[in-house]
């Protein structure tokens, strides 16, 4: 355990929660391109104001004009994606200088700060690319994905949530929760990809989608990657109706999937007396089943759509959780390392 380091991942963790927020709220107010240049805003490093620095930015960029509102949403969000990367970089740095202690997660540590700069460039890139859908996805998943190794290096360091003892009852559990993180992972990027694509109200009702059951969908076009060159504004989507119905239709079956499968584990977790974490998988997804039909019914209020990226990312982190508590315990790996190695000699 190293209670510090340990203080400081916890930090990042719950901060990090707030920067994947902050960028969902960004993205549903539209402010994507609240600031058109990138990391200042209009060639400040804070949101124009005075009127000789509005007169100064309507220069610099004259076909965008300044929206205050938007504008602070998202420097406001990189500022606290900046704050983020300062915390994942001491973690690294510390991470150095304990690397000769027998257990210290390194690699964990620094494959955060390589991650983190990766977001940086894709933060970048969704500026300079105008919203460019491929690239808006990708964001999104590194934030889940920053996310989900920053719980990782805080149980690590905590000594939280041990390995359960083996036995084959645990092995079948930790396939299921294995299968669980996949699925709830594909159901996270079909959200993502819903979203970059404005594909949110492509259906307004339910449970059927402009009343039939199968509506008129268009899958080539929804999910070609390929089908939209880089180089127009994507503020607002480029896809005509029957692409983002795709979309939109996949993203419902997915999630018809995901409750399926996250509600088979939780029930094997209670039946294998866990019942903390069969409550905490059953009571995630069903607020976020129901955030997800809100957002449908009364056509995507924005506290509710802030509120369905939230509990996504609170969903993907007690499965993990689950499945970090079902991994197989250091002793058995190297029990089974040299079984193999033995085997092969």
């Amino acid at each position: 355990m190293h209670k510090s380091a340990s203080k400081w991942a916890l930090f990042g963790l719950l901060l990090c929660f707030v920067v994947v927020i902050l960028g969902a709220y960004t993205r549903l107010v539209h402010a994507g391109l609240g600031c058109p240049d990138w990391p200042g805003c209009y060639g400040f490093l804070s949101v124009p104001q005075s009127d000789s620095a509005l007169e100064t930015a309507q220069l610099r960029f004259p076909d965008d004009p300044v929206e205050a509102f938007k504008a602070w949403a998202e420097m406001i969000h990189r500022y606290a994606a900046g704050l983020l990367g300062l915390v994942i970089l001491g973690l690294a740095l510390f991470s150095l200088r304990q690397r000769q202690q027998p257990g210290y997660p390194v690699a964990l540590s620094l494959g955060l700060l390589g991650l983190v700069i990766c977001q940086a460039l894709f933060g970048m890139w969704t500026v300079t690319l105008k919203l460019w859908p491929q690239v808006v996805t990708a964001h999104l998943l590194g934030g889940f994905t920053t996310l989900s190794l920053l719980l990782l290096l805080t149980l690590r360091l905590s000594g939280r949530l041990p390995a359960m003892p083996p036995s084959p009852h645990n092995t079948r559990l930790r396939k299921l929760a294995r299968l669980t993180l996949l699925v709830v992972i594909g159901q996270i990027m079909l959200g993502g990809w819903t979203s970059t694509n404005y594909a949110a109200v492509a259906c307004i009702d339910l449970p059927t989608c402009h009343g039939e059951w199968w509506p008129d969908m268009d899958f080539a076009t929804g999910f070609n990657l390929l089908h939209q060159p880089v180089g127009p504004n994507y503020l607002g989507g480029m896809l005509d109706g029957p692409g983002r119905t795709a979309i939109h239709f996949t993203h419902r079956i997915g999630a018809v999937i995901t409750t399926l499968v996250v509600l088979l584990l939780a029930w094997r977790l209670w039946r294998s007396r866990h019942p903390r974490l069969a409550t905490l998988v059953t009571l995630t997804l069903v607020v976020q089943v129901s955030l997800g039909v809100t957002n449908v019914l009364a056509h995507i209020p924005l506290p509710v759509a802030v509120a369905h990226n939230g509990v996504a990312a609170l969903l993907l982190l007690g499965v993990i959780s689950v499945n970090y508590r079902l991994r197989v315990p250091a002793r058995e790996r190297l029990r089974m390392h040299s079984r193999s190695l033995a085997g092969s000699a």
